[in-house]
């Protein structure tokens, strides 16, 4: 049996140009400069929870949008008609339609085509074609203009286009480096902005449509005028009437008014159409007042003294410094086509971020060393292979986040960290399937190659299995949970080159170069944890585990009822904060400032120390606008109490957004579970498929409850566990069945109950092994890992064990049960053939 050196060097190619990719994520920015320019340079991207940040998502405000949409087609009309010389009584917006009613019925004909110059086509996902307002008459006087849903679409989605240009010119404004911003389906904006943590500048910057106008002001209750207020809440009778729209601007920028106390204003300069109209309009206006209004808010309303012909002026109010600098930035980036609405913003300060990076490498590897420690106890010598192939894993797994230019997040370190444990798997299968082929007395080529061959199919189940959770975890999750998906999806593949191919040329060539006879895996403890020929009779206590199982869901039901479970802001929408005091936080104090604010219920509970404290308010009434407003309040009373806090972690989740999430959640789970229950019954058969669903359904419940008993937040990272718990708990149901389709074809008289005992007794070291592996490499998380991921590690150690039991106790029975039935009524069926008459 010998190596191929083509493969070996391919498998030796791989590795090393992982290892060249990789290598830039643990050298310092001095030593990676003095890399040839031909190696490799970049890292893995941290995400915002690892480094400190802000992530937004902005949605176009659809009736806003339309609404604006009537008024602009409101004026357009009215143009249009006027220029066909047709006469109208009246132009108005009703029931999101303009209603036009003509002076003169006879002229309908005529009106309907003037304005068909109006009605664009829209384009769609099909095409041109399809017409952007929908166009009727009624009464021999009136044209009704209504738009269609694919013009709405059309309009949403060319708004989206423009305001990520916008955007990014209004962030590059204010220099923030490596932004990420992107399209989120069909109407929504992702931003994320590493370094930025002052939510409120972040909404002023990104949520303002910043349409600046300059008006002039009338006498209130007039026809045309409107009462517009200012920051201290004055009102100001203005003129409907645009003078002058602020895409005439070139230039904003900030200066100090020195005969006004040095105080910040806001200077601008028009392009040359601007600039004569500007000198125009103060020219024909003189001493009278005129309003310069952003978003329908008076910024100023001066009093126009002379003629201002250098086209250029100045906003002044008593703006702070990073407000007039705002200010300048969103007059320079230009105005959004439509207005966005905050709908989803979580903030991470970068102490926080660097606190979880440490806690990261530090959990992450302590739990590889207990897996190697482990790994090694049980298989002495040959457990170094394994160590290998596992250091190898995490190397590949950062190359590959490398490559993909996926961004590691918490969550992201959390699978590389329960990857490890799964990881180990592969090669106790295969270990252990060496064993039995050597203890069978074959050779040790001849063990190596029948080891791995029988192992190879399970190892190909289980991971498959675990591949689907992955993959529908990333396809429903979002933002961090999507990054665990990522890293986890990545560890599993690359496991199946690490653990099969990598290793087994290692046992090959290591047999060759000791000229080996004979294989021999010995644990190094003096003793074995699963003796050779153990022979317990698990199907006697089938009664007995079933029973238990049933009153442990029923119980967990129960607790899912009453008291509930404790649902984060991911699912219940409202606002999430952590801060930290210098000193041990105050929570009477902040408590009772907080609760004056009049938004709902608070809730205020240290964690960790008395310096760190978690507040949580409920959804507040009066859509998304009123979740973000509600932020700003309570960190501006927090720093009113205590001056010394700082807030280190910001969720915000609209209660659109929280409804969306807990419906992809739950999908996302009901989806894993049928996609696993298909996969059995095609791979094994229909009792096998019905007892993983049915235990699988079992191990799901005891988790909830496990949830509602401990009140751990359960928020997408709860669904996290959950998923991971579906594959990982079919994943050691497909060990157990794998050998009972192998022994029923060894032993076809062998009655099926002491068929499946004994193919759960020589899979039992297996299932032990792996789950005690998994157990130890997510228990030092579940420990240190602190609240981001306790979500997830703390739930996954429960249900790790929950898995391995389940595989014995309710899934075997329920295959023995079901096995039973088929057999008897097959049984039944036959004696019926044979006594019908011929």
């Amino acid at each position: 049996m010998k190596n191929s050196i083509a493969k070996v060097m391919g498998y030796m190619l791989v590795i090393v140009l992982g290892l060249l990719v990789a290598l830039p994520n643990v050298l310092s920015d001095a030593t990676l400069s003095r890399f040839p320019s031909f190696m490799p340079h970049e890292r893995v991207s941290l995400g915002l929870d690892l480094r400190g940040g802000s992530h937004l998502v902005l949605e176009v405000d659809r009736p806003a949008m339309v609404d604006e949409w009537l008024q602009s087609l409101a004026q357009e009309a009215r143009t249009t008609l006027l220029e066909a010389r047709i006469q109208t009584r009246s132009i108005r917006r009703e029931d999101k339609a303009l209603n036009v009613t003509l002076a003169d019925p006879a002229q309908l004909a005529a009106a309907r085509e003037a304005l068909a110059v109006l009605n664009n086509p829209a384009v769609t996902v099909t095409g041109h074609g399809l017409p952007e307002l929908d166009v009727s008459t009624s009464g021999g006087d009136k044209l009704r203009m209504a738009p269609t849903e694919q013009g709405i679409t059309a309009r949403l989605s060319h708004a989206v286009d423009q305001s990520l240009e916008v955007i990014r010119q209004r962030v590059d404004q204010v220099g923030v480096a490596e932004p990420t911003i992107q399209r989120v389906g069909g109407d929504r904006v992702l931003v994320q902005l590493p370094g930025e943590q002052d939510p409120s500048r972040l909404r002023a910057l990104l949520g303002t449509t910043a349409k600046m106008s300059f008006h002039l002001l009338g006498e209130p209750g007039a026809a045309g005028v409107e009462t517009l207020k200012d920051d201290e809440g004055r009102s100001y009778p203005v003129q409907a009437t645009v003078l002058l729209a602020g895409d005439r601007l070139t230039d904003a920028r900030v200066q100090f008014d020195q005969q006004g106390g040095g105080q910040p204003v806001v200077s601008f300069r028009f392009d040359g159409v601007g600039a004569d109209r500007f000198a125009r309009i103060t020219r024909d206006n003189v001493g009278r007042p005129f309003a310069i209004v952003l978003d329908d808010k008076v910024l100023s309303a001066p009093v126009i003294r002379e003629p201002i012909t250098g086209g250029a002026g100045q906003i002044s109010g008593d703006f702070s410094v990073d407000e007039a600098n705002t200010l300048a930035a969103l007059l320079r980036a230009g105005a959004l086509p439509a207005k966005l609405t905050v709908i989803e913003e979580r903030t991470v300060g970068a102490d926080l971020g660097g606190d979880a990076i440490e806690m990261g490498i530090a959990s992450g590897l302590a739990g590889f060393g207990l897996v190697v420690a482990f790994i090694v106890a049980l298989y002495g010598a040959w457990g170094l292979l394994a160590v290998l192939a596992l250091t190898l894993n995490v190397i590949l797994t950062f190359a590959g986040l490398t490559i993909v230019g996926a961004t590691l997040t918490l969550p992201g370190i959390a699978g590389i960290v329960l990857g490890i444990g799964l990881a180990v798997d592969a090669n106790v299968l295969i270990n252990e399937r060496i064993r039995e082929e050597a203890a069978k007395g074959r050779g040790a080529f001849a063990a190596i190659d029948h080891g791995f061959a029988k192992a190879y199919s399970t190892i190909i189940d289980s991971n498959v299995t675990a591949l689907i959770a992955t993959v529908l975890l990333f396809w429903f999750g979002s933002g961090p949970v999507r990054g665990f998906a990522v890293t986890m999806g990545l560890g599993i593949a690359i496991s199946m080159f690490t653990a099969v191919s990598v290793v087994r040329v290692a046992m090959v060539a290591i047999a060759r170069r000791w000229k080996l006879k004979t294989i021999t895996i010995k644990p190094l403890l003096p003793f074995k944890l699963i003796k050779d020929g153990t022979r317990i009779d698990f199907m006697k206590a089938r009664m007995f585990g079933i029973g238990v199982s049933a009153f442990l869901s029923i119980s967990s039901i129960i607790l899912f009822i009453t008291p509930g479970l404790n649902y984060g802001v991911d699912f219940k929408g409202g606002i999430q904060l952590e801060l930290s005091t210098t000193g041990p936080a105050d929570l009477g104090r902040l408590r009772s400032g907080i609760e004056g604010l009049n938004l709902g219920e608070v809730a205020l509970q240290e964690f960790g120390d008395s310096n760190h404290v978690m507040l949580r308010l409920e959804r507040q009434p009066g859509g998304e606008q009123a979740q973000t407003d509600a932020v700003t309040k309570v960190r501006q009373t927090i720093q009113t109490i205590d001056a010394s806090a700082r807030i280190e972690r910001t969720e915000v989740v609209g209660p659109k957004v929280s409804g969306e999430l807990a419906t992809a959640g739950l999908t996302s789970v009901i989806l894993a579970s049928l996609a696993m229950l298909v996969y059995i019954w095609v791979r094994f058969d229909w009792p096998f498929a019905v007892g993983a669903i049915a235990t699988l359904i079992l191990d799901v419940t005891k988790t909830i409850g496990f949830f509602a008993l401990t009140g751990l937040d359960f928020n997408l990272t709860a669904i996290a566990a959950l998923l991971t718990l579906v594959g990982y708990s079919v994943n050691d149901k497909v060990v157990v069945y794998d050998r009972m389709r192998e022994n029923m074809r060894l032993y076809k008289a062998m009655p099926f109950r002491d068929l499946i005992n004994l193919s759960i007794n020589e899979t039992l070291a297996r299932s032990l092994y792996t789950s005690a592996t998994a157990f130890l490499a997510m228990l030092p998380m579940a420990i240190w890992g602190g609240s981001a991921v306790e979500s997830f590690a703390v739930p996954m150690v429960f249900g790790i064990f929950i898995a391995a039991s389940s595989s014995v106790f309710i899934a075997a029975p329920i295959v023995s049960f079901l096995g039973d039935w088929r057999s008897r009524r097959q049984i039944r069926n036959q004696e019926a053939l044979q006594v019908e008459p011929v």
